[in-house]
């Protein structure tokens, strides 16, 4: 029985791997690296004192500074780790067009010695968001596909959804967000929708050229969902009366979605 029950988990193990390789197929080239150690469920700390923000993930935050962990934070870091254990240790990077965050922290995509994208596997087992940042964005579609088919399943932190309807936000840091769109408006500041006058997602005048203009002109009166940081705009002392406090930047796309 124990023979026949290690068997059959380490077919299962090959299919999720077949299947998370299908995901984001190993590039070639890639640098191998020592890993010293997780940081949390997005982050790496290498050997050579680099810190690694993998693109195209972001997973709950650990706790900080008195603040409680955020549901699935540490469920995050130890998967991570146990990733980055079954690769030896080592993993295979792909530098992104933007080599380094404001932090300093290098950007890439993070691959195991058998060659799976950590950020899909950890997007596939429901641990972390999809995330896209311009000009980081080789690996969108693949990425959101891992997401897909982690929230279509009910996985991880798609069991309960995450999602937060625009009157429910009460601070700042990352969120998914849905509401009706009350208002479009384009000025020099780029295109600013209007969630129901709570939430303004803005998209920067930057990056207009990524965005269908017409498309986005077009969003009043439907029911969208979108992710990002949300910003405190009454902290910075530039709220205006009228204007809706929390602010939303849209990076990319897809981080933008109309229900069809």
């Amino acid at each position: 029985m124990k023979k026949a029950s290690l068997a059959g988990a380490f077919f299962v193990s090959a299919i999720w791997l077949s299947a998370a390789q299908a995901f984001c197929p190993t590039p070639a080239g890639l640098t191998s690296v020592s890993v010293q150690r997780v940081v949390d469920g997005d982050t790496l700390r290498l050997n050579d004192g680099r810190n690694v923000r993998m693109i195209g993930l972001n997973t709950p935050e650990l706790g900080k500074q008195g603040r409680s962990d955020e549901p699935f934070a540490v469920a995050a870091r130890k998967r991570l780790q146990a990733l980055v254990d079954e690769s030896g240790g080592r993993v295979g990077l792909r530098p992104g067009k933007q080599a380094k965050d404001h932090y300093g922290r290098t950007l890439a995509h993070v691959y195991s010695v058998s060659g799976v994208n950590l950020e899909a596997q950890m997007l596939a087992d429901g641990l972390g968001f999809h995330v896209a940042v311009a000009p980081n964005v080789d690996l969108v579609a693949c990425q959101q596909a891992a997401e897909r088919s982690a929230r279509q399943a009910g996985v991880g932190l798609w069991r309960q959804s995450p999602v937060r309807k625009a009157q429910e936000i009460q601070r700042s840091g990352f969120a998914v967000v849905s509401g009706r769109v009350s208002k479009v408006q384009r000025n020099r500041g780029g295109i600013w929708i209007e969630l129901q006058d709570r939430v303004v997602l803005r998209v920067a005048p930057n990056l207009l050229g990524r965005f269908d203009s017409a498309d986005l002109e077009a969003l009043k009166g439907r029911q969208i969902e979108a992710r990002g940081w949300v910003v405190d705009r009454s902290r910075r002392g530039g709220l205006q009366k009228g204007q809706a406090r929390w602010l939303l930047p849209l990076t990319d796309p897809s981080m933008l979605h109309v229900p069809r």
